[in-house]
């Protein structure tokens, strides 16, 4: 979802509920979410295994390991991993 190339391939899940509830494609949700506040990071230790720098995302990530995603959601309401 934060890659530059990788979100923008993403598809959206197949049936009429989503085109019926007009609901954006996954690039067009990454900048909502961004407008409203929505933090995301980048696992430092992901992007070191699979070669990747913090140039090959989005444009306004977070990166770092377990502390900083402690750090930032020690006080959320909601977070999401995957």
């Amino acid at each position: 979802m934060i890659h530059k190339e990788a979100h923008k391939q993403l598809p959206m899940p197949e049936g009429k509920g989503f085109a019926k509830a007009n609901v954006p494609a996954i690039p067009e949700l990454a900048t909502m979410a961004e407008e409203i506040g929505v933090a995301f990071i980048g696992c430092q230790m992901t992007m070191d295994v699979m070669g990747l720098e913090k140039e090959d995302f989005v444009d306004g990530i977070e990166v770092g390991g377990a502390v900083t995603f402690l750090e930032f959601t020690k006080d959320a309401d909601v977070t999401l991993t995957f």
